[in-house]
């Protein structure tokens, strides 16, 4: 006896059975079979689902029978194994006498205090008296300090600056001197300036805007802009603002200045004079005596060239001022009174309209006295199938008996057998 689930008997792909959230619940006594999927969107009759050619990914199991040895029991070989030796533990013995049960810590019967006495301060016993006039407090600089009067000058350690002078001659013959020679400079290549050539033809200033652009009469742009209305009221105005009736002037007394100290001028007299003044020496130096050569002019016999490149190609050219090139006017103004006659009145040629062709194709109906082929593709390689109704889709599927349901909500039917009832259902009937 076969049993089979609404998930494998379905062959259109839309029926499931109803899957529990957990099997840890038990099982209820009725079964929800509709769901919200097949309540909305009902079965349509006559229909089947193509069946998919993918391959299904079953596990196929090993069909021989398995070998309980394993790269480890093959490998493992066992070795001899003994047990650690551990660490022995030594036997107490009591120390001989007594225990001094109100142990003293060693700090308390080593610890001998000293007979220290207390400083005396240095610090003299002075009370403190206010001053009498205003900041007359002195201060720690004032009281702390002695003049003791100019300090006498010290020897300076510093050896003289004298110049060591040398005796042996100078030598001022350099390689400069001895290598060079003096070349004769060639005459500078001086390029013909090109002639001006002015062009023959006549200069057209007028441009496309000129010559194209024709003014259209429109009218002037109007403004959207509001006219400014002047608001004026007949009341008189209020000078009385919230300023000047909740505002209390206060009374405001002058600051004080504080007077500064006159300055007294020392009554000693003060030493001016710097180390610098007392302790220089001043020495006879003879001057350094520069080793550098006299640059001598060189005076030449031939008379000097004032003609440089600037003054022989850059002449000045006589630039008169190029008159405005205008184009004769065509129309001849006229010098009497104005016409009311304008270009357009003057030389428009009316012609006659003649109306343009259209070459649109005629919209009219194509006839034709040969009969219509009805015959089609459809017609003649149709071949009518066979439609097969999914047997999930009724409430007990036909040639099936309800079994029982699992723990995961699966439906699971058996095949009818001879002593089974049969009922055909009512919508096997209407597709037969």
């Amino acid at each position: 006896m076969t049993r089979l689930c609404i998930c494998k008997m379905c062959s259109c792909g839309r029926h499931r059975c109803t899957h529990q959230p957990t099997a840890l619940y038990k099982k209820a006594t009725q079964t929800n079979v509709l769901s919200e999927y097949s309540e909305k969107y009902p079965a349509y009759k006559g229909h089947t689902r193509p069946k998919s050619i993918k391959p299904q990914l079953q596990y196929k199991a090993h069909q021989g029978t398995m070998d309980g040895t394993t790269t480890f029991r093959m490998d493992y070989i066992p070795y001899p194994v003994t047990r650690r030796p551990g660490r022995q533990q030594a036997e107490y013995k009591r120390r001989p006498g007594e225990i001094d049960l109100p142990t003293i810590p060693t700090y308390a019967e080593d610890f001998r205090p000293w007979e220290i006495s207390r400083r005396e301060l240095t610090k003299p016993d002075t009370t403190y008296q206010p001053p009498t006039a205003k900041f007359g407090n002195s201060t720690t600089f004032q009281d702390d300090f002695i003049h003791r009067g100019l300090v006498p000058p010290r020897e300076s350690f510093k050896p003289s600056n004298k110049a060591k002078l040398s005796d042996a001659p100078f030598e001022n013959m350099t390689s400069n001197k001895f290598t060079y020679v003096p070349h004769a400079l060639e005459a500078r290549y001086t390029k013909p300036p090109e002639e001006y050539k002015p062009s023959n033809g006549p200069f057209q200033d007028l441009t496309t805007h000129r010559q194209d652009f024709q003014g259209l009469p429109s009218q002037l742009t109007k403004s959207c802009k509001p006219v400014p209305l002047k608001v004026t009221s007949s009341k008189p105005f209020q000078s009385s603002t919230e300023f000047r009736e909740n505002f209390q002037q206060w009374p405001v007394s002058f600051r004080q200045v504080q007077k500064s100290v006159e300055y007294t001028s020392p009554t000693t007299h003060m030493d001016l004079t710097t180390t610098s003044h007392t302790d220089y020496i001043k020495h006879q130096i003879q001057p350094f005596l520069s080793a550098k050569p006299f640059s001598l002019p060189i005076k030449s016999s031939k008379p000097f060239q004032g003609n440089t490149t600037m003054k022989d190609d850059f002449q000045p050219w006589v630039a008169q001022r190029q008159s405005v090139i205008r184009k004769p006017e065509e129309i001849q103004r006229a010098s009497g009174k104005m016409e009311d006659m304008t270009t357009f009145r003057a030389h428009f040629v009316q012609h006659e309209a003649q109306p343009s062709l259209s070459f649109k194709p005629q919209n009219a109906p194509l006839r034709t006295d040969v009969p219509l082929q009805n015959e089609t593709m459809y017609r003649t390689e149709f071949t009518p199938k066979r439609i097969s109704v999914c047997p999930a889709s009724f409430e007990s599927p036909p040639g099936f008996v309800f079994d029982n349901c699992d723990d995961q909500g699966h439906r699971f039917f058996r095949k009818m057998s001879s002593t089974d009832r049969i009922e055909t259902p009512k919508e096997m009937v209407l597709t037969a």
